[in-house]
């Protein structure tokens, strides 16, 4: 038969009849239970105050908190976050302090603690991170990069596909459009751009993946969108293929712009642009963001002083460079060869620098885009698209006399 093992509850009773029968001494109880005579004399008074229910175990919980959050604080705090479910505690804290700056908020940690207490804090997967490869330069003012995507494809309530278009720039985060197209075409893509330009001025470069229409085929990778964006005096920046993380800002928004607006999607393209839209309005406008110090990005973002010109401007180059027409199947004449460049330079005028006996390098306007080895007729890419040193637009330098002579 096993031992009955006694609840200390029992152990408790039996100390005080022990006691109560005379027969040994409270220090000699307290070493037979291995406790001390306090304990034992404290057991003994709660029992004569209120019986057997004095001996069970009390909470230790103290009955007041001085440092306890207000409660009006906290129920501030649970309306910011009933308002933005997927906001932490930082951007809680920062938008509270904003409309209420005269209350003294509560530590991050606090915060957090209170809404692990509610259930409203739920631990995340850990990712695996690939390894990075070289991270393009920073951005130092607003305007120097803006970062365009297209965020994955999906369909909306009636069954019509969504294509959302993002533009932001690169330093305040400031989200300066969101259209949900029904194509990544060439017009459409191009058409927010317009409409960008016209609104905020011109960037100094545009960052974007390798996809269409940011990038193409031929010589420099170049599509119709990046020579547009090339004769604007804009340089196209790609990140490297296989690294979405070189463009890791804009790849965070994107998943932020889906859980906001698309789970579930609108029942119409026209209901999905209104979602966009509200939450665009709320991220530059409202939205804390942490490497803006807790500031929204409208606070940061000034329009770009370059105007969009309504023309493109002609490109010039140097009198000494040889200047070439692409004609209608992306080739040049170079003598009596045919040389292929790029489909989307077809009408432009390129140029060929010669750097060494035989040895020419490719520009269209300022981007040098190959080294030509005339020996053996053959085009080396260059890996990056860098300034060239003479070439320019019209207006940024006076017009020189163009060679379009075959040589």
């Amino acid at each position: 038969m096993p031992w009955r093992a006694r609840s200390p509850m029992e152990q408790r009773l039996e100390l005080i009849r022990e006691y109560e029968s005379g027969l040994l001494t409270m220090t000699e109880l307290a070493a037979q239970y291995g406790i001390s005579r306090k304990t034992g004399y404290k057991w003994l008074e709660r029992y004569t105050a209120e019986g057997v229910h004095g001996l069970d175990d009390r909470s230790r919980q103290p009955h007041h908190h001085p440092q306890a959050t207000d409660p009006e604080v906290v129920e501030a705090l649970l309306a910011h976050r009933h308002r933005h479910p997927r906001w932490g505690a930082k951007k809680l804290l920062a938008i509270a302090a904003r409309r209420q700056p005269a209350i003294d908020w509560p530590s991050r940690s606090t915060v957090n603690a209170l809404l692990k207490q509610r259930g409203l804090i739920h631990p995340r997967r850990r990712r695996h991170h690939p390894a990075m490869g070289p991270v393009p330069q920073a951005p130092r003012a607003v305007n120097e990069v803006w970062t365009t995507d297209f965020k994955g494809e999906f369909r909306t309530g009636d069954g019509r596909y969504c294509y959302p278009l993002t533009l932001r720039d690169g330093l305040s985060r400031f989200v300066l459009r969101c259209d949900g197209l029904v194509g990544p075409t060439y017009e459409a893509t191009r058409s927010r751009f317009e409409r960008a330009f016209a609104d905020y001025g011109l960037p100094d470069r545009i960052r974007s993946d390798n996809g269409p229409p940011f990038a193409g085929t031929g010589v420099g990778r170049l599509s119709r969108l990046a020579v547009w964006w090339i004769r604007l005096g804009i340089r196209p920046e790609r990140i490297a293929l296989g690294h979405p993380e070189q463009n890791g800002s804009h790849e965070q928004f994107h998943r932020v712009l889906k859980a906001e607006t698309t789970r579930p999607p609108a029942a119409t393209l026209r209901g999905q642009q209104r979602r966009f839209d509200a939450f665009c309005a709320e991220y530059n406008q409202e939205r804390p963001h942490e490497a803006l110090r807790q500031q929204p990005p409208a606070t940061v973002y000034r329009p770009s002083p370059r105007p969009w010109p309504r023309h493109l401007p002609p490109v010039d180059y140097a009198g000494h460079w040889e200047v070439r027409r692409v004609y209608g199947n992306g080739c040049v004449w170079w003598g009596t060869h045919v040389l292929f460049l790029s489909n989307a330079l077809i009408g432009e005028d390129v140029a060929f620098e010669e750097v060494d006996d035989g040895l020419w390098t490719v520009y269209f306007a300022n981007m040098a885009l190959a080294r030509f080895d005339e020996r053996h007729r053959q085009l080396h890419p260059i890996a990056a698209l860098t300034g060239g040193r003479s070439a320019s637009c019209a207006g940024s330098a006076p017009a020189l006399k163009k060679n379009k002579e075959p040589r």
